[in-house]
């Protein structure tokens, strides 16, 4: 692969008896893709695991169309955080050392032992916008449960900064949740392999699946020059992102622009920097 194109990356990390243990690649179209579309990654390694027991990580990101964009691939010898550790810095090495401003990933399968529990936590991690409405609300939750001693629970409230959509929303994430990302790698790769692929078949389906999704961004592309959607309103802001945006993200506001125009908001409340709006919704029945 480098000899047909000398941007071709590529790493391998060999054990003490030179037997592969993890491998790590990212063709030259992954890593110009990432300069544009780099400032969210989601990063998986639970879409399959090979015969050669041997999970398959993920990089991908979004384009510029709400296409999934594939951004480097790994096999690994195991889920363990050597392991981890050593794919996250070749994939920085290969990206230049520039890290993305925000990763989605999966949470520890510790989260089966509270899944009982789960319906409960909706209403504070995912009811709440303003920070002190959740501190209050998952606090209120712990006592409910009496889940004061549950360590998954006590680390991932640590770790809130992390993960809670309270304290993330001044973040940009492009659209990313984890259901997106599962869905997105699922689309990407099935019809092209599975657990019972082997290595050398593997690397020709991989690059058969790159191939489907690169003609698929160029079929877009294509259509975004050649088709205009027009204006459903004389606002000159709909204008611009007309004129700016590539159809499937300019379909996106379109779809805002119109749903605003039914809803009436009044201000509610200020904390801080964060302003809670009353909104009503004017529904034709």
């Amino acid at each position: 692969m480098r000899e047909q194109n000398t941007d071709f990356f590529y790493d391998i990390d060999l054990d003490d008896d030179f037997h592969v243990r993890n491998v790590f690649w990212a063709d030259a179209r992954s890593r110009d893709a990432y300069k544009y579309f780099g400032d969210v990654v989601t990063f998986d390694t639970t879409y399959l695991t090979n015969k050669y027991d041997m999970p398959f990580a993920v990089f991908m990101g979004v384009n510029h169309h709400g296409q999934s964009t594939l951004l480097g691939c790994g096999l690994l010898s195991g889920k363990d955080t050597n392991s981890f550790v050593w794919l996250f810095k070749s994939w920085l090495y290969c990206m230049l050392e520039k890290a993305p401003l925000g990763i989605v990933t999966d949470q520890c399968k510790a989260m089966k032992n509270v899944i009982e529990i789960k319906y409960a936590m909706k209403e504070a991690v995912y009811d709440t916008f303003i920070t002190t409405s959740f501190e209050q609300k998952w606090c209120s939750f712990i006592e409910k449960f009496d889940l004061q001693e549950n360590d998954w629970l006590g680390g991932s409230y640590i770790e809130r900064h992390r993960w809670a959509p309270t304290l993330l929303r001044i973040y940009f994430w492009d659209g990313m949740s984890t259901m997106q990302r599962s869905e997105s790698i699922h689309a990407f790769f099935d019809g092209y392999i599975n657990s019972t692929t082997i290595l050398n078949q593997f690397v020709k389906q991989y690059d058969n699946a790159l191939r489907s999704w690169t003609e698929k961004e160029f079929e877009a592309d294509f259509n975004s020059m050649d088709t205009t959607i027009p204006c459903g309103s004389n606002s000159s802001i709909e204008k611009q992102f007309q004129s700016e945006f590539t159809n499937a993200k300019f379909k996106e506001i379109q779809v805002e622009f119109r749903s605003k125009m039914n809803c009436s908001a009044s201000l509610n409340s200020m904390e801080g920097c964060f302003a809670t709006y009353h909104v009503l919704e004017e529904i034709l029945v």
